[in-house]
């Protein structure tokens, strides 16, 4: 009796922590509510974008916390990473995390790419030295070749400065929820912190539609 006594104790405690949490919580602090809010890649689900950059420290770092969270995200959420690309070597990244999902492989190759970037030393700053790269991932050379420079790459490389201007973005990584929310590591209070800001917007969001 005891033990089901404090089980419901900490259970109540639990609860009344992630509350306050949650009230804790507020727009100008944790996050911003962009003035025009971004049209969703697909309708009738919650989306949440993370912009990032193949190069950036931050983004490396926050990845052991991000993967394992999105792996667990319920049907009705939408995750979506798109490259912030800010020029240079910005855009010759971007365009690499383009081809990779253009060629469906994007997943399999995504931790290998940051790796061979932070811990390995590679700059990956041209196609030949990517497309050695990666055929020691398993990516068809030839098709990795022949799909970097296509129509629908370069398309989407400009729909992803379309969308970083639309969500006025200026560094990485950056969060955004359902098109209307913007936040990061650093205003959220940590990387943790940042997937709480993300689980609240997700529950504001789903209890508004």
């Amino acid at each position: 009796m005891r033990n089901l006594i404090l089980s419901a104790v900490f259970a109540s405690l639990g609860l009344l922590g992630a509350t306050a949490q949650a009230e804790s919580i507020e727009a100008g602090r944790q996050y911003e509510q962009l003035s025009s809010p971004v049209p969703v890649s697909q309708p009738g689900k919650i989306e949440v974008v993370e912009l990032f950059w193949y190069g950036c420290p931050h983004c490396y770092q926050f990845e052991p916390t991000l993967n394992p969270w999105v792996e667990k995200l319920p049907d009705d959420v939408n995750f979506v990473r798109v490259p912030a690309l800010f020029g240079g070597i910005w855009d010759v990244h971007g365009q690499l995390f383009i081809t990779l999902e253009s060629m469906g492989v994007e997943r399999k190759v995504h931790e290998a790419v940051f790796d061979a970037i932070h811990k390995d030393k590679r700059k990956l700053a041209d196609v030949d030295e990517m497309a050695e790269f990666l055929a020691t991932q398993g990516v068809d050379k030839d098709k990795f070749l022949g799909t970097f420079n296509s129509f629908a790459v370069k398309g989407q490389m400009a729909k992803a400065k379309k969308l970083a201007v639309a969500y006025q973005i200026k560094g990485v990584p950056v969060l955004i929820v359902g098109g209307k929310y913007r936040f990061d590591i650093r205003s959220s209070g940590g990387p943790e912190q940042a997937l709480e800001v993300a689980d609240f917007l997700i529950g504001k969001e789903r209890a508004a539609n």
